[in-house]
């Protein structure tokens, strides 16, 4: 074997060390964000939020009606803000947003 052969027989082996490991490295990445969105949207973890939410939300709004039911300004603010913020979530929540990227891709091409 030449010296050439030998070099070309070394850069071809870092060449695929340098792929498998960047495989590794990618699948690695992918399992873990795969476990991170799945462990952050499970139905369990967004019911116990929305349930711990609703539930100081309603026990904020019972101590004011209660306790300042004379002071009208207090009553709206505390049955507005959360009405406000629902509102502002389920509005966001039923939009639909398209993103189209068809006209910039081609500009590039």
């Amino acid at each position: 074997m030449t010296g050439a052969e030998l070099l070309l027989g070394g850069v071809a082996a870092f060449t695929v060390l340098t792929v498998v490991m960047k495989g590794m490295v990618r699948r690695r990445r992918a399992s873990v964000a795969a476990e991170i969105a799945e462990v952050g949207t499970s139905p369990v973890s967004l019911l116990g939020r929305v349930l711990v939410t609703a539930g100081v939300i309603l026990g904020v709004q019972w101590l004011v009606i209660t306790r300042y039911s004379d002071n009208l300004t207090l009553l709206w603010v505390v049955l507005a803000v959360p009405a406000l913020v629902t509102a502002v979530t389920l509005v966001r929540l039923l939009t639909v947003t398209v993103v189209d990227t068809s006209r910039r891709s081609r500009a590039r091409r």
